[in-house]
């Protein structure tokens, strides 16, 4: 099974998990500008807007001052009522 960095629950009460596959083999590989899974973490529990994609996708987005992309995107797959973080980046608008 795969290994969990972290658990929490969204503002909306939904159970999302980031797994140590999703950040070790993809996000930080690929978006090395997410400096730690904190961001993930602070996104999912206070987002500035949850955008919802499809019935089973959700684009989570918080702004960081601090990157000159602005805000990170966190997209969450719903599974059995439950979430887990696909990917994670940071974009310049919300969409």
């Amino acid at each position: 099974m795969n290994q969990i960095i972290f658990t929490t629950t969204d503002k909306t009460g939904r159970t999302i998990r980031l797994t140590k596959e999703r950040w070790n083999e993809h996000i930080r590989p690929e978006h090395p500008d997410i400096h730690d899974h904190d961001e993930i973490k602070q996104t999912l529990l206070n987002p500035d807007t949850i955008i919802q994609r499809s019935e089973k996708k959700l684009n989570y987005y918080k702004f960081f001052k601090h990157n000159k992309l602005k805000y990170l995107k966190v997209i969450v797959k719903l599974l059995n009522g439950e979430g887990f973080v696909l990917t994670a980046y940071f974009v310049s608008n919300i969409k």
